[in-house]
Order: C-alpha cells, then structure tokens, then sequence
C-alpha cells in the first residue's frame, strides 16, 4: 500500500491520529457485522463521498477479509442506488486496477 494519507497528522499531532486510530478499532470491532461487511459498507460511505483512494483501500481490506468481486460491485449498486451515479464514478476509478 502506498504512503499512509494522513502521515502529515502522524507526523505534526500523533495524538490526534491516536484518537483517530482509536475510533477506527472501534468501528471494525470483531463482532455483530462480519468484518468484510463492515469495509464495504464503509467502502460505499466513501464511493458516496467521492473518495476514491478511500474505497481503494476499504475494497482491498474487504477481499483481504474474504469479499468477493460480486460483493463490492453489488455495495457499488446500492450506494448508486441511494447517493446516484457520481458514486458510481468514484467507485470505478478506485476499483479499476483491483477488480
């Protein structure tokens, strides 16, 4: 994986990046929703929020925590379905050299 996207913070205010290294465990806690579930619902978060690295990363973890291909293009469905087809471009130029 490439340079960590928020070096600057690691860098300049490690505590903050604690805390959001903090809140991240929180949310993709063992438990309740399968993990792989968990990345790509985050994964579409980011599609909808037009943050490609982000759904590269989360699309990556999520078939490291056992999703297929149908699974993510399927999040990539419902996340046009609820946020439109701007998603749907983001999550192309993020997928396009993984899928």
């Amino acid at each position: 994986m490439t340079e960590n996207p928020l070096q600057v913070i690691v860098d300049q205010d490690p505590e903050l990046f604690n805390l959001l290294e903090n809140t991240r465990e929180l949310a993709f806690v063992e438990g309740g929703i399968p993990i792989k579930y968990k990345f790509l619902l985050a994964m579409a978060l980011d599609a909808a929020g037009g943050s490609a690295g982000g759904v590269k990363s989360l699309a990556i973890q999520a078939m490291q925590a056992g999703a297929t291909k149908e699974e993510i293009m399927q999040a990539v469905r419902i996340t046009q379905y609820i946020c439109g087809a701007g998603a749907v471009y983001t999550a192309s130029e993020a997928l396009k050299d993984i899928l």
